[in-house]
């Protein structure tokens, strides 16, 4: 038992170097070697020279696909089906445009800023020497699959994190301060954040033993606050919330939600970045934490409103997914049934109670759901983990040092994206403006901003 506990140990503290690029020296750690598929003694012991893994390479051929099927269609039809009619498409055009935009960004600078090597900032932020994917070739490796194939799935996490943004202001921004505030925050909150938590060597939740293995403070809690954040900053929506403003298709919304729940396996089997059992465990705690927390939320509304709506076990299952994210490499399949039920209880009070206490517009409950899920998987990644509990270790040997250190890196992130989102909005602001004039918020966001109408009025 030692000898595995050993063994389980030396891998959780080289997975956060996987989401490195190798690039350099020669080779210094296979992903291979730090997944348990070489002995360990080999992987910490001698230079070796990585070599690529066909099934590692499918596998995450088939991840990455995986996560730009959330975003598209899945985020676009969740977040379509939840706004009112004459909003639709403003909602699935800005999702393509953050595929676009995002995509682009992350190519130029983004992955480098990242993933790169920042010298005196390494803390904190990458290097330059990848602008533009500057000497990446087809022959470049990533542990033991293509470099170009790390690049492209990291680019769909990339894409996902704004997108999540505009569920908290659909309805009432514009399409062009929308646009230059995403790049202003994916710039400098996304890409910092990012690379503290996977930087490897010398990035700061790395050097805190942090566990994130898929994106709890880098796509949830970041996200969440700064959907909080510009919700606040831009205002309610015309008669929030007097008038009624129900979702107007919620069969979109609910195919949507299954999309996410299928997209989400390549969001976290994937991030094992191979085909092993790491990534099979993930696939299966995010499974059944989505399946707690969906059947949590509905019992929640049988017992307080007699009827369990489609809305919100759609809810409970996006809620599950999310609190799971920073776990799903370390928990095991009781911890994650546990950290789904949670989830779905502290993200209900916070879309309902917390909300209606504070009258505040967050549309489609980014903060309610990405933030809250996203700062309850993240401390809660500290006990999950525990060998105690079914999981496969933690970073530190006792349960609450973990926890301390995942609190202190969402407390982090809150503040450095608040700081940041704040900073952004008040950029675009005086750009491009916001906000929409009344009467165009009254006509919707389709025919002013896109001139289309998703549905012709006979």
């Amino acid at each position: 038992m030692r000898s595995e506990r050993t063994w389980r140990s030396a891998c959780a503290d080289a997975l956060p170097t996987l989401r490195r690029p190798l690039g350099g020296r020669a080779h210094r750690l296979t992903a291979a070697a730090a997944l348990g598929l070489l002995p360990a003694s080999l992987a910490f012991g001698e230079e070796t020279t990585a070599s690529l893994n066909t099934g590692d390479t499918a596998w995450m051929i088939v991840a990455t696909a995986l996560v730009l099927f959330m975003t598209l269609p899945g985020l676009s039809l969740f977040y379509g089906g939840l706004v009112r009619s004459k909003n639709v498409l403003s909602v699935l055009v800005q999702c393509l445009a953050m595929a676009g935009v995002m995509s682009l960004l992350w190519v130029a600078y983004g992955y480098s800023l990242a993933f790169g090597n920042g010298g005196g900032l390494q803390s904190v932020i990458g290097g330059t020497e990848r602008l533009f994917l500057s000497g990446i070739t087809v022959d470049s490796l990533s542990g033991t699959i293509p470099e170009p194939l790390f690049v492209a799935f990291q680019m769909t996490f990339a894409i996902i994190t704004p997108a999540l943004i505009v569920g908290a202001f659909a309805e009432r921004m514009r399409f062009s301060g929308m646009l230059i505030f995403s790049a202003i925050w994916f710039t400098f909150s996304y890409l910092p954040i990012c690379h503290m938590a996977w930087g490897g060597e010398g990035s700061l939740f790395h050097g805190w033993g942090v566990i994130d293995f898929a994106g709890g403070t880098v796509v949830h809690v970041n996200a969440g606050i700064a959907g909080l954040v510009t919700c606040l900053m831009v205002g309610a929506r015309r008669g929030f919330p007097r008038e009624p403003m129900r979702p107007h298709n919620l069969p979109l919304a609910v195919m949507g939600t299954g999309m996410l729940w299928v997209g989400w396996f390549g969001f976290n089997a994937g991030s094992a970045l191979a085909a092993n059992g790491q990534a099979a465990m993930a696939l299966l705690v995010t499974h059944l934490a989505a399946a707690a927390a969906a059947t949590t939320w509905m019992l929640i509304e049988l017992c307080t409103h007699k009827k369990a709506s489609a809305l919100g076990v759609a809810t409970g299952v996006v809620a599950g997914l999310v609190a799971i994210t920073p776990a799903s490499g370390n928990a095991g399949p009781l911890g994650a049934i546990g950290l789904g039920c949670v989830s779905a209880v502290v993200c209900y009070w916070s879309a309902t109670s917390l909300k209606h206490r504070f009258h505040y517009d967050d549309s489609l409950d980014v903060f309610g759901v990405h933030g809250v899920g996203g700062i309850v998987g993240a401390v809660l990644t500290g006990v999950v983990a525990s060998p105690a509990l079914g999981g496969s270790g933690m970073s530190h040997e006792s349960m609450l040092t973990q926890v301390w250190w995942q609190t202190a890196s969402v407390l982090v992130t809150v503040v450095w994206s608040g700081v940041v989102s704040v900073v952004a909005f008040g950029i675009a602001q005086r750009i491009a403006g916001m906000r929409v004039l009344p009467e165009v918020e009254q006509m919707g966001l389709d025919l002013s901003e896109h001139q289309e109408q998703a549905y012709e009025i006979v």
